[in-house]
């Protein structure tokens, strides 16, 4: 099983490879930092709004997860409230329509906010921080031929 499984693994790379188109633009090329443009020092720090999106998506990811006992143990339900004739199902069918309303209403309340507008406002920031680094640079240069 291992060999077939690294013998997969290794034909996709290679048709990828082989396959795959090979056009090399400077967006592609640059490193994806997750929405931000790579610019300046990576010691600075990040937009509030970052942590935002990881913690949303921890909250949703995780909630998510509870979705998955729940199906497993449905079939159980049904096949109890054919032997007790209580209705387990159908409470366990409200209780996690209830679930997903909740879901979808957190969801829609962090979009209406604005956490996941990502577009234009981030270029803008990645354009300011660049010019402030060249502004810098310049700066630096001009210091050093006045010292010489």
């Amino acid at each position: 099983m291992f060999l077939v499984a690294m013998g997969f693994a290794a034909s996709q790379l290679l048709v990828t490879q082989l396959v795959g188109p090979r056009k090399r633009t400077a967006t592609k090329l640059m490193p994806y930092e997750c929405g931000k443009d790579p610019v300046g020092s990576a010691r600075d720090r990040f937009s509030v709004k970052f942590y935002a999106v990881a913690v949303i998506f921890l909250l949703f990811d995780i909630e998510i997860l509870f979705m998955i006992p729940f199906a497993v143990a449905f079939k159980t339900l049904l096949a109890e409230e054919k032997i007790s004739g209580i209705a387990f199902g159908a409470i366990a069918l409200v209780e996690i329509m209830v679930f997903i309303a909740t879901l979808v209403v957190g969801y829609i309340y962090v979009w209406r906010k604005g956490t996941f507008d990502w577009g234009i406002q981030s270029r803008v920031e990645a354009r300011a921080e660049a010019q402030e680094l060249i502004n810098k640079k310049k700066q630096r240069i001009e210091t050093l031929r006045r010292a010489a």
